[in-house]
């Protein structure tokens, strides 16, 4: 069953920012081209998925911002589109019906691949303890703080759930969002909210509330 990363979240992305992706593409690409190889590098010998993968989200992220000259709205777009494990999306144009693969900016298709091998899987407690996980949730994650670090006069991440209703509405889009979607969108939002005052924070101290929410105190 082929899953598909919700489109509202990179449409989004896009519309905020369409001058400078149309201006600065090939930037854009070099930036989801490093970032993709980083993931693809990654030595499964030495990093464990049950106790590394929140430590290497940490090392993912820092990556992308030192390639980008700690430029973080940069880091966070390119992380993004790096970690979406798709290279298109479907959608429906609304009134003709007819379907279109929308490509997104991704490295080829050799390290891609490898790339999606390595994505981080179990970021929390409860992450499906199967192959896939929850690879997904990186780009729901990257995708939020960067809509909310972007944004410098108000907290564009507030918009999402708005947009979400009228885009899915008018170009039916292909997706599937469950409440760990939404709930890692929140955590996304936060995350972008906290860089403005905080460059030393990390994914992961973020990403571990989740888990920390439902541990309960023992006698």
């Amino acid at each position: 069953m082929k899953i598909y990363f919700p489109f509202y979240l990179i449409s989004f992305t896009c519309f905020i920012t369409f001058n400078s992706i149309t201006a600065q593409q090939s930037k854009l690409s070099q930036n989801v081209n490093h970032t993709t190889e980083y993931i693809a590098s990654r030595s499964l010998s030495t990093n464990n998925y049950e106790t590394g993968d929140l430590r290497f989200i940490d090392s993912i992220f820092c990556e992308a911002v030192r390639f980008t000259g700690y430029d973080y709205s940069e880091a966070l777009l390119a992380l993004t589109f790096a970690c979406i494990p798709y290279r298109e999306v479907p959608i429906q144009i609304p009134i003709i019906g007819v379907i279109l693969d929308y490509p997104l900016v991704s490295a080829d298709e050799k390290t891609f691949n490898i790339k999606n091998d390595n994505l981080p899987r179990y970021l929390y407690y409860d992450s499906p303890q199967n192959d896939y996980g929850d690879k997904d949730k990186s780009a729901h994650f990257f995708g939020s703080a960067y809509l909310s670090h972007a944004s410098s006069i108000f907290d564009l991440g507030n918009l999402i759930g708005y947009f979400v209703e009228v885009f899915e509405a008018e170009f039916k889009v292909q997706s599937s969002i469950d409440n760990r979607d939404m709930q890692t969108n929140k955590l996304g939002q936060l995350f972008g909210s906290m860089l403005k005052v905080n460059a030393h924070v990390r994914p992961s101290h973020v990403l571990i509330q989740q888990t920390l929410f439902y541990v309960r105190p023992t006698q």
